[in-house]
């Protein structure tokens, strides 16, 4: 598109997380006219630590924000994977992008800060929570529980896992259990029992759990997340310190007493859940990006990271397309197929074959099975 046509688009982004902050920027570097609209009436990112990998730093680099974003992280060489007792399995270097060699772990509260800080003044509309979503082919009207309307010529519905864009629009496929659970929390690296060395990210697997070490040096602090096979699909379930203590049965001492010294109010506690791949991501004036398009588990780590690279191929596509339905096109034809593949190898996460490969004297059930 012609850059004076994107400069006349005027662009409503429904979500203020990664993707949606991402495409927000991407799109406003383009000239176009944006708002976000966030249900949340303050910017609040729970959990714990990330990976942004060469390619998304790569993307903020284009954009003119890789500073605000490097200082709030720890740069990575490598990722490594042991046995539960931590013997080694493999060690690899983080995929590169070109000159860019390093995955920079950060906490999520840090990362939605540091994105908001390079948004303009005023982009973002706190309180707004989407009831409804009306496509009428040149635009379409978002209807707010706070009673707000807003016309639009192109919506981005980047509204998480749970999106009422995708639900109204494109699926009403419900998100599917994966079996299992994540506890996560953000402890100091001094109650970490020696285990963090470097900068380096570390997965300990054993029958059943996962666990992972992500560095956050730079706060003084780790990143320490827990996944556990667990038939219970409640969203926020409840679990003891006991239960958790039960998960790392059998794996280095030094993770049995990070475990047992966690303080169970600072530990984020949920389901883990993904959505089965939405065959159409857009119409003429709709498009979906981030977890409302491909929500995906997290043992790739490529959810915050795709949903940041759905922003920067959205941009490139209204770029290089004669026109906005063409744009939209193109960018589904280059993301897709990618986040597709990320969505079913993340699904191998607890495969039989995988937990067999590792302890051939094992017999787990698979994931979701009991």
């Amino acid at each position: 598109m012609q850059l004076s046509d994107i400069k006349n688009l005027k662009i409503a982004v429904v979500g203020a997380g990664y993707g949606g902050a991402a495409a927000a920027k991407a799109l406003s570097l383009l000239g176009a006219r944006v708002d976000v609209y966030e249900q949340a009436t303050r910017i609040r990112e729970v959990g714990a630590g990330i990976g942004l990998r060469p390619s998304t730093m790569n993307r903020f680099r284009g954009w003119g924000i890789f500073d605000a974003i490097a200082e709030v992280t720890s740069p990575s060489d490598y990722f490594e994977i042991l046995t539960a007792t931590g013997d080694p399995i493999m060690k690899e270097a983080w995929p590169a992008a070109g000159e860019q060699v390093h995955t920079h772990l950060i906490h999520r509260g840090d990362f939605i800060d540091a994105l908001m800080g390079v948004l303009p003044e005023g982009m973002v509309h706190l309180g707004h929570k989407l009831e409804s979503v009306e496509d009428k082919g040149e635009g379409a009207v978002l209807t707010f529980a706070n009673g707000t309307s807003v016309d639009a010529d192109l919506v981005v519905g980047a509204d998480g896992i749970k999106s009422v864009v995708r639900h109204q629009l494109f699926s009403q496929k419900p998100p599917v259990f994966s079996g299992e659970h994540a506890y996560r929390t953000v402890i100091s690296a001094d109650a970490a029992h020696g285990m963090v060395v470097d900068d380096n990210l570390r997965m300990y697997i054993g029958r059943g759990t996962k666990v992972y070490l992500l560095p956050l040096r730079h706060r003084g602090q780790v990143s320490f997340d827990i996944t556990a096979l667990n038939p219970d699909g409640t969203w926020a379930p409840q679990v003891t310190k006991e239960d958790l203590l039960k998960t790392v049965e059998g794996f280095d001492e030094r993770l049995v007493g990070i475990t047992r010294d966690l303080d169970m109010d600072t530990v984020n506690i949920r389901a883990v859940y993904d959505i089965d791949p939405v065959d159409t991501w857009h119409t003429d004036s709709v498009v979906l990006v981030g977890d409302a398009a491909h929500s995906m588990l997290h043992h790739q780590g490529q959810g915050a990271n795709s949903a940041i690279e759905d922003g920067g191929a959205l941009a490139d596509a209204l770029k290089q397309a004669g026109s906005l339905k063409e744009a939209l096109d193109l960018y589904q034809a280059t993301r897709k197929p990618v986040t597709d593949e990320l969505q079913r190898v993340s699904r191998q996460g607890w495969t039989e074959e995988e937990i067999n490969d590792v302890f051939p004297s094992q017999k787990p059930a698979a994931a979701g099975q009991e």
